[in-house]
C-alpha cells in the first residue's frame, strides 16, 4: 500500500438522490439498462462470472476488504465520521484470512502488494487503538504473525 490513504471503496455511488448521468439507480433508464425492470438475468450473470479468473475474484474481494477497513479506520477524507474500530478489526481479520488461505493460489505479483496493504492496515489499527493489542493479538495477526512498526 502506498503512503497515501485510500479514499474509500471505488465506484461508490452518489446517494444524494440527484440524477446521475453515469447510470446510478437514480438515473432515468437505469432499470432498463441494468435488467432490473424485468428482474435479473441469472443466465447472463452466470456466464459473466464464469469468464472471470479466480485470481481476479480473489484480488477484487481483497481490495474491497482493504477499502472498507480503511474507511472504518478513519483513513479517508471524512476521517472519524465513519471510524469504527470494532468493524475495522473484523475486516482486517477477514482480509488476513483470505490472503493466508489464497497464498498458494495467487502469484507473488498479486500477493505482495496485498500483504503490504494488510500490514499497513494492521499498523494503522494499532495506532488508532487507545489500548493497543499485545503483539500477535491484533487483527489478522493470527495469520500473519506479530506486526511491528
Amino acid at each position: 500500500m502506498s503512503d497515501t490513504s485510500p479514499s474509500g471503496p471505488s465506484g461508490s455511488a452518489d446517494t444524494s438522490g440527484s440524477a446521475d448521468p453515469t447510470g446510478s439507480a437514480d438515473s432515468p433508464g437505469f432499470a432498463e439498462s441494468s435488467g432490473f425492470a424485468s428482474g435479473p438475468d441469472f443466465d447472463s450473470m452466470t456466464r459473466d462470472i464464469a469468464e472471470v479468473p479466480a485470481v481476479e475474484v480473489i484480488v477484487t474481494v481483497a481490495v474491497n476488504l482493504m477499502s472498507a477497513a480503511a474507511v472504518k479506520l478513519g483513513l479517508t477524507e471524512e476521517g472519524d465520521k465513519y471510524k469504527d474500530l470494532d468493524e475495522a478489526r473484523k475486516l482486517v481479520h477477514a482480509l488476513a484470512g483470505l490472503l493466508d488461505a489464497s497464498a498458494t493460489e495467487i502469484s507473488s505479483f498479486h500477493a505482495a502488494p496485498l500483504r503490504d496493504g494488510l500490514k499497513s492496515l494492521q499498523l494503522a489499527f494499532r495506532e488508532a487503538s487507545l489500548v493497543p493489542d499485545e503483539p500477535g493479538q491484533g487483527p489478522g495477526e493470527k495469520y500473519t504473525g506479530p506486526v511491528y512498526g
